[in-house]
């Protein structure tokens, strides 16, 4: 006999589509419905067979995979966690309450595509909103080094520029899209304006349109942009009801990184001088806006946090993951929810796979190749509930759709805290 669950909460990217509509028959997953192509292979492809957890390869009983990581983690003068942007937020909380308690560096998923975003928000702060003010207001939408036609299938039709709000009934008739990126995209083919400019001048631009917005003339243009375009960017900013810019990786890990951001939110601060403007990074893993808001509640920073001294530090470009691994620093690492082998570089892959270390992870995400024990756990937002932020910072609350036969990542690290020396 089948069920049917409506309203789920799909966990795959930042968006965090909460209108799936799921079918279940004999503890499978059998038809998914609304989500996009990335959310129906997430649902479909899940496995939620009983898994045993593995030392070194060997099935083994749980009380003995705990055993083993605890003995890892208290050998290690170093301790690393890193991941969390998979998880929930109850699981993020006790990830880093196990940092606190062996005095290891907890970072998560951010340090390697938003954490500039952190770094420009903590300097000079951001003018933001959420999805919903986004669908029901904005006639104006900006992508900066973004490409969510890719990245976030349903973006364009549930939150931007084809929802129909409360002053945006006719969609996307209602509003201008405009593409800022440094090569032609999927979303760049459906936008009103494309202004493609020359990779490394994200800044320069956005100065530029700083000037140009506060009336100041500019004698020479931006090298291999098209200033015409960029003077048409500006009138449409300050000549909107309501804008708001989304920008992505294209910003945070191109020459600049902060600089750049910390400019995009001087520029949308000084917008709002003249009209209603907003600013908000794309997000990827599903609640990796959630870990930044964990970490920052409960260490007073959002990523990057080494608790080795008994008080958070933190550290950019020495307590983020690939330095602490490149640079050898690290002894012993507990990943949790994420793969860092399919995204790090070669030299903090190689240290990773030298050093002691522990997996914990739905079990069809495990690594066995790389980390010495393996804690298969249940999925939240499938056969484990939770709670996940949305990209705009929304907290939303994580159904079952299935019986629950593997143990929650909060329960495998409350089971470790217990264990382990302080």
């Amino acid at each position: 006999m089948s069920q049917v669950f409506q309203n789920i909460v799909c966990k795959f990217c930042g968006c965090l589509c909460d209108d799936i509509t799921i079918e279940v028959e004999d503890a499978r997953i059998k038809k998914v419905k609304k989500a996009c192509v990335s959310g129906r292979g997430y649902f479909l492809d899940y496995d939620p067979s009983d898994v045993k957890p593995m030392i070194d390869g060997q099935e083994v009983e749980w009380d003995e995979a705990i055993a083993a990581a605890v003995d890892i983690l208290d050998r290690a003068d170093s301790p690393l966690i890193y991941g969390l942007s998979s998880t929930s937020s109850e699981g993020q909380r006790k990830a880093a309450k196990l940092a606190d308690r062996i005095g290891a560096t907890i970072d998560s998923t951010s340090s390697v595509c938003h954490f500039p975003t952190s770094q420009a928000f903590q300097a000079v702060g951001e003018a933001t909103c959420t999805l919903g003010e986004v669908k029901d207001r904005a006639d104006l939408m900006v992508f900066w080094g973004c490409n969510p036609m890719i990245a976030h299938p349903r973006h364009f039709a549930r939150y931007s520029a084809n929802a129909k709000g409360m002053l945006t009934k006719n969609g996307r008739k209602d509003r201008t899209v405009v593409v800022v990126d440094v090569r032609p995209t999927k979303t760049s083919k459906l936008a009103d304006h494309f202004l493609q400019i020359k990779p490394g001048t994200d800044y320069e631009v956005m100065t530029t349109l700083r000037a140009l917005i506060h009336g100041k003339k500019i004698g020479k243009g931006v090298e291999g942009v098209d200033m015409q375009q960029v003077e048409q960017l500006a009138d449409l900013m300050k000549s909107c009801r309501y804008g708001v810019t989304f920008f992505g990786m294209g910003l945070t890990m191109s020459p600049g990184r902060a600089y750049n951001i910390a400019e995009l939110f001087t520029l949308v601060a000084e917008l709002n001088k003249f009209t209603r403007f907003s600013a908000m990074p794309m997000r990827g893993h599903g609640n990796v806006a959630g870990a930044d808001q964990v970490l920052a509640w409960l260490s007073g920073y959002p990523t990057a946090v080494s608790m080795a001294c008994g008080v958070p530090k933190m550290g950019p470009g020495e307590f983020t993951s690939v330095d602490m691994l490149a640079n050898k620093e690290a002894d012993a690492a507990l990943i949790i929810a994420s793969n860092p082998a399919a995204h790090f570089p070669q030299a903090a892959v190689k240290h990773l796979k030298s050093i002691p270390s522990i997996h914990i992870a739905p079990a069809g995400e495990c690594l066995p190749d790389i980390a010495n024990v393996i804690l298969p756990t249940a999925c939240c937002g499938i056969d484990a509930p939770g709670t996940a932020y949305r990209m705009d910072n929304v907290p939303l609350r994580l159904q079952t759709v299935m019986p629950n036969i593997r143990p929650t990542d909060e329960e495998i690290l409350s089971r470790i805290i217990k264990a382990v020396k302080q």
